[in-house]
């Protein structure tokens, strides 16, 4: 059974993503087709990157916390990124993240859930071209809620139901693209 982590997008104090990644967590863990987590870069404490190499070249990780992260994102077999949109783009903190691996995301599937003024559309679409270059297929399905109408003083996610069948999707795109690539991660890793 695939191993899919719920990402958190943002550190900042007063984020609303935990609140937005245990909802969809509540959806996925209805589901028996696969182990869903969720995982808090915060945790990580990750200082801003600047690596001497760049991390598809480095044979290994100085720092402890850099270590804890490339472990916990080899373990999993997709994601699913919930990301606020910040002036247009992906907080500097999930960049920071995304840009300390290489290989460890390597064909493994990603959905992206958004939230923002405008619905956060502009920085899933920034994440997928991130994610792009590290070989992470990202689904269709992108649900994305909007600060105005999804959330209560823009600081309590209050989701309507409309917005459960899009999340449900998405799920079913990531698990689909997850055991496919699977066979892809299976062969890359015999030709390694």
């Amino acid at each position: 059974m695939a191993n899919i982590g719920i990402i958190i997008g943002s550190t900042r104090p007063g984020r609303v993503g935990p609140q937005v990644a245990a909802w969809v967590h509540e959806l996925a863990a209805k589901r028996s087709s696969a182990n869903y987590e969720v995982i808090d870069i915060q945790e990580f404490e990750l200082p801003l990157y600047a690596e001497a190499v760049p991390a598809a070249m480095s044979q290994g990780y100085e720092l402890a916390q850099v270590r804890q992260w490339s472990e916990r994102i080899n373990a999993l077999d997709g994601f699913v990124f919930v990301t606020p949109e910040y002036n247009r783009s992906i907080p500097g903190s999930l960049k920071n993240a995304i840009d300390y691996l290489a290989g460890e995301f390597a064909n493994k599937a990603a959905g992206i859930v958004s939230y923002g003024s405008s619905g956060g559309v502009t920085a899933a679409e920034h994440l997928r071209i991130s994610l792009s270059t590290l070989q992470v297929a990202t689904v269709q399905s992108a649900p994305a809620f909007n600060l105005f109408t999804d959330f209560e003083n823009f600081s309590t996610f209050t989701p309507s139901a409309v917005h459960e069948p899009a999340v449900s999707r998405l799920l079913d795109q990531v698990e689909g693209w997850t055991h496919g690539l699977s066979h892809v991660r299976a062969l890359s890793a015999l030709a390694a």
